[in-house]
């Protein structure tokens, strides 16, 4: 029997088709699994808390209580039962005891946990104890997508601090209610931007061009720390103005604001005015030359080693609202870092608002 190469093609075709319902099809099973785990040990914790309210030395009680648990249940059910782990599902409720939908009549039912998050996420949300934070990382986690790793690696580097720095307390609270909302280019950009996975030390010597090849050798990485919206365009695309050439560092699209991002990098200095104008003059071309009528305004970002808040005030317009500057660090934030950024931003607020006021 002779087969035509079209048949082949065909066949190839039908295969892929199929196979992706296949993996649809897995992909929903293991995440409603994954849900009703997390629903069944909200109603195990539950009980487990409900048992011990009935002994005299509840603590006492409580760690007996948890021991012989872990032995039967293992004994009948196998792994994921141990003490500690019973430990977890026992807070799991106390954490979220209030996930009982307001308008279930039947409060067994319609416990409000996303499908999208496993068990592994919500013991990693456990371990944040302010509650509107950790609300925030779990509606980002959901509508991100993000893996158990990825959600780690957001809550050390202190994705919410970095973000809340630029924020009034409206913007504090839309942050716990609805996670990030993205409306302008500071909403999307935060302080500061942590490329701790290139794996190089603060003083370490590299070049411009160093610090562009490993951001694109780890692009994955770098997109998470950027956030959600961005898409990846080029790097050193050259335009041409009067016969001379340039070449902008990195240019990315952010899909949500509807504007590209021109990025400029600036290893191991501080920027200054010439920096800036460099970049109003990308921003400037692109803004001519490339963007579509239905794009939004260019936004330039210039990453530097420092800022220098007076380069840029004093080059560009008062009403400047494309053109920024953010640090960027090689190693994870510690807390009174972020409290000294916070601080800043903090002035930074005042002295704009002040300069509302007087208008």
């Amino acid at each position: 029997m002779n087969v035509m190469n079209n048949d082949v093609v065909n066949i190839e075709a039908l295969y892929d088709q199929i196979a992706e319902h296949i993996k649809k099809a897995r992909s929903n099973v293991l995440r409603a699994v994954n849900h009703e785990q997390v629903i069944a040990y909200w109603h195990i914790g539950k009980h487990i808390v409900m048992e011990e309210q009935k002994g005299q030395d509840r603590q006492q009680y409580g760690t007996y209580l948890i021991k012989q648990l872990s032995e039967k249940l293992t004994h009948h059910f196998g792994r994921g039962f141990s003490v500690s782990n019973l430990k977890y599902i026992r807070q799991f409720y106390l954490t979220y005891h209030n996930r009982i939908s307001h308008e279930a009549r039947d409060q067994s039912q319609y416990i409000e946990f996303n499908p999208n998050l496993s068990w592994t996420h919500y013991r990693l949300l456990m371990s944040e104890s302010r509650p509107s934070v950790r609300d925030f990382y779990e509606i980002e986690a959901a509508k991100n997508h993000w893996s158990t790793p990825q959600l780690e690696r957001q809550m050390t580097s202190f994705l919410y601090e970095r973000l809340a720095a630029s924020k009034d307390e409206k913007g504090l609270i839309q942050l716990a209610n609805q996670g990030q909302v993205i409306e302008t280019p500071e909403d999307a950009l935060k302080s500061p931007v942590v490329l701790d996975f290139l794996g190089y030390k603060e003083h370490h010597q590299y070049t411009e061009s160093d610090l562009e090849s490993a951001i694109l050798d780890h692009l994955q990485e770098f997109l998470l720390e950027m956030g959600k919206g961005f898409a990846f365009v080029s790097r050193q695309k050259r335009i041409t103005m009067d016969g001379e050439y340039f070449r902008p560092d990195l240019v990315f699209y952010h899909t949500i604001l509807k504007a590209y991002c021109i990025i400029d990098i600036k290893a191991g200095k501080r920027i200054n005015h010439g920096d800036v104008g460099q970049m109003m003059m990308y921003v400037n071309y692109y803004d001519r030359e490339i963007k579509q009528s239905d794009d939004n305004p260019i936004i330039g970002l210039l990453l530097c080693a420092g800022e220098n808040e007076a380069a840029v005030k004093y080059t560009l317009p008062e009403d400047n609202k494309q053109i920024f500057a953010r640090k960027y660090q090689f190693h994870l934030p510690t807390q009174e870092e972020l409290k000294v950024e916070i601080q800043r931003e903090y002035q930074e607020m005042k002295k704009l608002l002040n300069q509302d006021d007087k208008k």
